[in-house]
């Protein structure tokens, strides 16, 4: 049991600490704020020049570089009272339907013998129009030992098990986003579809090459399907720790200063709602090693401030939105569904809420797959705890 006088006693004794990290943290951000102003008085060749020596500079500049020529971009909407803001959004999105895709998965556990995962995707869309329609629905899957992999059953096999859960939670979300895009292909307005997370999936470097590839073919399949059928496609992500812009300054002034998120050093310049960044190309020094791992610089990136008080969210999209000036449509899209969501997109928050499954769910699952195995006549084996837990529902 955690005993609360000792942790205030020893987060006292560390104060000092905590106070020092914080003013060099401080330190630190307004010195990459100073950074970002001076790389927007830059022009977009004089940036291109300097990172010219750099394969991956973290980011390069796109034409908004030149057409703004400002670090932020201010939203010139002002309202009131949340009654304005939402007027507001309702007229930005009316008759422009937005989609959204969530998944959720139950990973396998050591308790049960043969193992046994499920994925389900969610997803809501939303018309928009005066008579309120919108659709709500769930695919479920159950994924076998097969599926899942194979191997003896005292075998440390639950990493590998859990990966191939993920996967095809990522690719089920992926399909559906691609499917829906192409059922709206020549739609006028084109809907917006919203994708939880990045499109840039450097997290699949630490995997095998083979595991690396069907991300990586997934996504660019995503990115492709987007442009073919011109739907805008956002990459919502609402905590970033990214550095791909505090990289990028780096290359540009030949040093680095530290440590630092873009979101943080931007949060401070990004003061009115609604405001952004000029839009980006993604240049990670990260690139995944299959042959389609170059990918990156045909995702674009901007920093969207939808909350008074945290750091602005990243905002990942094909680059043919900036390309064919389809990015400020998008963008006000995004706000309005931000608006209505109270600071997250309102088709991602419902969407999610769809695809949920809750621990209760888990527990009820494994007894619908107890119940399932001695109908079918199955062997199952489950440990002490599970069989108490089951024998209670």
């Amino acid at each position: 049991m955690l005993d609360l006088q000792r942790v205030a006693a020893a987060l006292a004794a560390k104060k000092g600490m905590f106070g020092h990290h914080t003013s060099a943290q401080d330190a630190l951000l307004r010195a990459y704020g100073e950074r970002w102003r001076a790389a927007a008085r830059l022009t977009r060749a004089e940036v291109e020049a300097r990172l010219s020596g750099a394969d991956w500079p973290g980011a390069r500049p796109t034409a908004e570089h030149d057409r703004f020529g400002s670090p932020v971009v201010e939203f010139p909407e002002r309202w009131q009272n949340h009654q304005q803001a939402r007027a507001w959004a309702r007229r930005i999105l009316a008759g422009v339907p937005t989609f959204a895709v969530d998944g959720s998965q139950i990973l396998p556990s050591r308790e049960f013998y043969p193992p046994v995962g499920a994925v389900q995707i969610g997803w809501f869309e939303n018309l928009h129009d005066p008579s309120g329609r919108y659709v709500k629905d769930v695919s479920f899957e159950v994924l076998s030992p097969a599926e899942l992999g194979e191997g003896d059953e005292d075998g440390d096999e639950t990493g590998y098990r859990s990966e191939a859960v993920n996967w095809r939670r990522f690719e089920g979300e992926c399909r559906r986003l691609m499917e829906y895009m192409q059922s709206a292909r020549g739609r006028q307005p084109a809907p917006v579809c919203f994708f939880d997370g990045s499109l840039i999936v450097s997290f699949a470097q630490h995997m095998l090459p083979e595991h690396q590839a069907r991300y990586v073919e997934a996504i660019t399949r995503l990115l492709a399907v987007s442009a073919e059928c011109r739907v805008p496609l956002v990459g919502y992500v609402d905590t970033s720790y990214a550095a791909d812009l505090a990289t990028m300054l780096d290359h540009l002034h030949g040093e680095r200063l530290g440590m630092v998120a873009d979101g943080a050093f931007l949060q401070p310049l990004m003061r009115g709602w609604g405001s952004r960044t000029p839009a980006w190309l993604c240049a990670r020094d990260a690139p995944l090693k299959v042959p389609q791992g170059a990918y990156y610089d045909q995702v674009a990136f901007v920093y969207l401030k939808t909350t008074a008080a945290n750091p602005p969210a990243r905002l990942e999209f094909p680059r043919w939105l900036v390309e064919e000036r389809q990015l400020d449509h998008t963008l006000d899209i995004v706000r309005a569904e931000c608006v209505v969501g109270n600071g997250y997109p309102y088709a991602t928050e419902t969407a999610d809420a769809v695809a949920v499954i809750t621990m209760q769910d888990r527990q009820r699952f494994f007894a619908a797959f107890q119940r399932f195995a001695a109908r079918e006549g199955l062997p199952l084996r489950f440990s002490r705890k599970a069989g108490s837990k089951l024998g209670r529902r």
